[in-house]
């Protein structure tokens, strides 16, 4: 794909993106402007979002019965804040270095993870929502890994299920923003509509920049990755990631 075509296929699909989510798809006389309450509930038709609330339901529960006894301390909800604070900069390391993980060869076997491969396709097809969420096998081994995490990294049982209450408090918000992104659910606020915004000029602009998804470019600030748009040259390889096909 050249260049000049490349551009314009980007321009293409924004617009087309952007277009049916206003008056719907002529082609099928379907309206895709979706109301709030119905992406709401086809997130829930998926299993991410109950793996996620599974794991924060327990993490509440494991709170509350460690601390029955008075334990816990008032700095335990700096964790929660703290999380906060750096999750831009841990969505854009995790979105750069993991998620759009390019294949290696090592001691001769191809090192190529699960999320890696999933989120290529993923930019194959940013329509497809099942690909939006993350995988739910991946989930199964995040969940003891976040444990054995916050175990290691806090001094007792209520700062670990605190932090653990946090982690998944964010993962689910991340979930969901996500999702919204790719459902059919037209942005209403200027705030929601930059990001957005920014998370369609990644999938149809260039891969290589705007990688926050939960905030309006915060972390690509910081990063250097929120170009102006228009200097920016369309990456032909937007839908294929490293050129390595669909």
């Amino acid at each position: 794909m050249s260049p000049r075509d490349a551009e314009a296929f980007a321009a293409q699909r924004v617009d087309a993106d952007e277009a049916r989510l206003i008056v719907g798809d002529k082609a099928t006389g379907r309206r895709t402007n979706l109301s709030l309450g119905a992406v709401f509930r086809e997130y829930w038709k998926h299993p991410s979002p109950y793996l996620l609330s599974t794991c924060l339901v327990a993490a509440i529960t494991g709170r509350v019965l460690a601390g029955r006894d008075g334990g816990g301390s008032w700095w335990e909800f700096a964790i929660p804040l703290g999380l906060l604070a750096i999750l831009p900069v841990v969505e854009w390391l995790v979105h750069v270095f993991i998620l759009h993980w390019r294949p290696r060869k090592v001691a001769g076997l191809t090192l190529d993870p699960l999320l890696a491969r999933k989120h290529r396709a993923h930019h194959a097809n940013p329509r497809e929502i099942p690909l939006v969420f993350i995988p739910w096998q991946a989930q199964l081994w995040l969940a003891p890994a976040y444990t054995a995490l916050a175990w290691a990294t806090t001094p007792n049982p209520t700062a670990m299920f605190s932090l653990l209450i946090g982690i998944y408090t964010l993962m689910s918000g991340y979930e969901w923003t996500h999702y919204l992104l790719h459902s059919d659910y037209r942005p209403k606020s200027a705030y929601y509509r930059k990001i957005w915004r920014n998370h369609r000029l990644h999938h149809y602009k260039s891969e290589h920049y705007w990688f926050t998804v939960t905030s309006a470019g915060t972390a690509d600030r910081l990063f250097g990755t929120a170009p102006e748009p228009s200097s920016v040259p369309t990456s032909p390889t937007v839908q294929r990631l490293h050129d390595l096909g669909r």
